[in-house]
This record gives C-alpha cells, sequence and structure tokens, in this order.
C-alpha cells in the first residue's frame, strides 16, 4: 500500500494550527497566573471637559441642572419688525417653454433663478419686478415674482 499524499500546503496548514493552539493555551494560562483584570479595570469615565479617562470623576465639580429649565425643540421666536424683504429687479432671461428664467437685480449685479411656480403675474423679458429671495438647492433662488 502506498503513502498518503501529504503536499507542503497540507504541512503548513497543520503547523499553522498547531500554533495558534499553542499560543492560546499559553494565553489562557497567563490569565489564570494572572488575575489582574477585575471589574475596575473595565470602567471609562468621562470628566467634566467630556474626555475619557479610567479615574471616576471629582464629586465636588458636579454641576447640578435644573431639569425644567431644559428647552427641548424649537425656541418660540421674538417677534422683530417686519424688514422688507422686497427686492426690486429685471427680467434678464426667461424661457417660457421650459418655465425659468433669471432675474438682473437693479441696485447689483446679481442675477437669481426663478421658477415658474414662482411667479404671481405673468412676466416676459425686460419686465420690471418685485421677488423675495429663498435658499433653494443651488443657491437664491427669486419667489413670488410680481410684475411692478
Amino acid at each position: 500500500m502506498g503513502r498518503p499524499q501529504q503536499s507542503f500546503n497540507k504541512k503548513e496548514q497543520e503547523k499553522l494550527r498547531a500554533k495558534k493552539r499553542k499560543e492560546k493555551q499559553e494565553k489562557k494560562e497567563a490569565r489564570k497566573a494572572n488575575p489582574k483584570l477585575s471589574g475596575e479595570d473595565l470602567f471609562v469615565y468621562v470628566d467634566e471637559n467630556g474626555h475619557l479617562t479610567n479615574t471616576p470623576p471629582d464629586p465636588s465639580k458636579k454641576i447640578v441642572t435644573d431639569a425644567e429649565s431644559i428647552e427641548i425643540g424649537i425656541p418660540k421666536r421674538e417677534e422683530t419688525e417686519e424688514v422688507d424683504t422686497e427686492k426690486k429687479g429685471i427680467i434678464d432671461f426667461y424661457d417660457t417653454s421650459k418655465g425659468f428664467g433669471f432675474i438682473k437685480e437693479i441696485d447689483s449685479d446679481n442675477k437669481f433663478f426663478f421658477h415658474v411656480k414662482g411667479l404671481l403675474d405673468e412676466v416676459k423679458e425686460g419686465n420690471k419686478v418685485t421677488y423675495e429671495l429663498e435658499k433653494g438647492m443651488k443657491g437664491m433662488n427669486a419667489v413670488r415674482v410680481k410684475k411692478i
């Protein structure tokens, strides 16, 4: 009868398995011999600055917060004087088939995008209009566009 075929790869795999078993056994014996780790070493604390430490916090530095003073949600808006947000401009470009255009501000050379959904009146290129600005996906957009 012939000998079983044992390749180089099989020998290497067996050596690795034996090495892992030996390392595992050594770690197990080291833990038994040195039971240094107790529950005390496994805790992590947060100090008054928000940093993680292994020492418990100092009770004298404890800050007591009244639960009633914590405000959950958005604070109520204080009443302020209404500022005139309407701006004036001229329709610089308007594509009726696609439903969008640009308004050039009269006071400066800024141009703002507008969509047909933001129109309150029928407009065409060259019309003077008033509008308000809102933050859009790609910048400020003109909305509530009215002809003067």
